[in-house]
This record gives C-alpha cells, structure tokens and sequence, in this order.
C-alpha cells in the first residue's frame, strides 16, 4: 500500500512531457452554407527560428475571406502566444483584430479596428489560434476533457471540449481514422455547434471541422491534401 502510494505521488511530481511539434501543410475545402459555392482554405505550421513557430489559417471563396496568423514558443508542454492577428473580409462587416502578449509586462496591447486594448496578462492565456494546437495535442496524449483560457477580441473566456470517440472520415487523401471532439458550450447561453476531427495516424492534424453559428449558417472544412513533417497524407 505504502509502495503503490509513493509511486503514485512520483509518477505525479514528474515533469510533463514536452511536446514535440512537426511541421505540416493541410489543404482543405471549405464550404458556407448560405454560399452555393466551395471555396479553399490551408493552415499550416511552420518554424521561424531556433524555439519560435507560426501556425497561419486563410480561408477563401468569391465573396469572403478570412486569415489567421500567430506566432508562438514552446516552455515544455505549453504554449506560450507571441502574436496573433485576425483578418476577415466580403460576408458581413470587415473585421480585423491584432494581439500582442508581452510577457516581460505581463500585459496584452492589441488593436481591434480602431479600438485600442490593453489587459492583463496571465500565465496559460492561449490566443484563439494556438489553443487549436493545445487541444491537438491535449488529444494526442490521450486526454477526454480540456478546457483552455483564450482571449476572444477583447475578453477572455473559457473554452471546454470533449472526446466523443473514434470515427473514420472520408477524404480526398483516402479513409482517415479519426478522434471525434466537441466543443462543449452551455445550451442555455448559446445554441452554437463547433465539432473537429483529429486524424490518429497522422499527429492527430485536423481533418474536418463543423461549425453551426448561432443563427443556424453551417461552415464546414474538409482535408484534401497535405504533408505532415514532410510526409503526405494518405489514407486506406
């Protein structure tokens, strides 16, 4: 009893396991319901230097466009945002949004539109880019419930998700096996649906997102090509 009890009080003072990010490149089509038409949309990770990286996501058809950019490092197993900014043009009203998180200060400056911001900065505060990384690989070591502080515009809130289980996803690069997950929102405060697979074989890169806005518009991206860590993507 008293062996198993130190081990597990070991097993607990262990540090996490440092996540060990590979590059990729994902291809996907991208489809809004209230358009009659497909449009494109990649996201792809890349390194800057020695410990800094960048993941950027632009989606684009006819009439509207929307692009992501941050940059980040790496302290063991968490991410730590350095930059992000926010463009979106065509449907609805233009919007543009930048953040940057000044560690040294321990503040964010950012800009959106016109409207200067300035907050707090804590320790764990994801950028609402970089938590789609943490979440991937909060699901790759195995986790079924996560729950992330991001900042949103100009507030920071608490986003949760669950695994729902596994599933395989029909794609253009073959039959995927896939981690199913949810982001979990109470139906009380909002009716909107946000549900995201993460393909096993291939360090759990997202393969298909789903998302029904609150006004019941449906956006959904679906992979059709790409390479992880130099490898293209292929299914059975």
């Amino acid at each position: 009893m008293r062996r198993a009890l130190l081990l597990a009080l070991a097993v607990l003072a262990m540090p996490l396991q440092a996540v060990e990010l590979k590059p990729f490149t994902a291809k996907y089509t991208a489809d809004w319901k209230q358009v009659p038409m497909s449009g494109t949309a990649e996201r792809r990770l890349s390194k800057l230097d020695d410990d800094r990286w960048r993941l950027d996501f632009e989606a684009s058809m006819l009439v509207a466009s929307f692009g992501e950019r941050s940059t980040f490092t790496l302290d063991g197993d968490r991410f730590v945002p350095h930059d992000y900014r926010l463009k979106r043009g065509g449907l609805g009203k233009a919007k543009r949004i930048e953040h940057h998180f000044d560690w040294a200060a321990r503040q964010i400056v950012g800009k959106e539109r016109d409207s200067e911001l300035r907050l707090p900065l804590n320790q764990g505060l994801l950028d609402k880019s970089t938590y789609q990384l943490a979440l991937q690989y909060d699901v790759a070591a195995g986790q079924h419930s996560m729950s992330y502080q991001v900042l949103d515009g100009d507030e920071i809130e608490t986003y949760d998700f669950r695994v729902l289980g596994e599933e395989v996803i029909e794609t253009r690069a073959g039959r995927l096996d896939a981690i199913k997950v949810e982001r979990v929102r109470d139906p009380t405060q909002s009716n909107r649906q946000t549900i995201l697979w993460f393909a096993k074989d291939w360090d759990f890169l997202l393969v298909r997102l789903h998302q029904v806005e609150r006004d019941g518009k449906a956006y959904q991206i679906m992979l059709e090509g790409g390479s992880v860590d130099g490898q293209t993507v292929k299914g059975s």
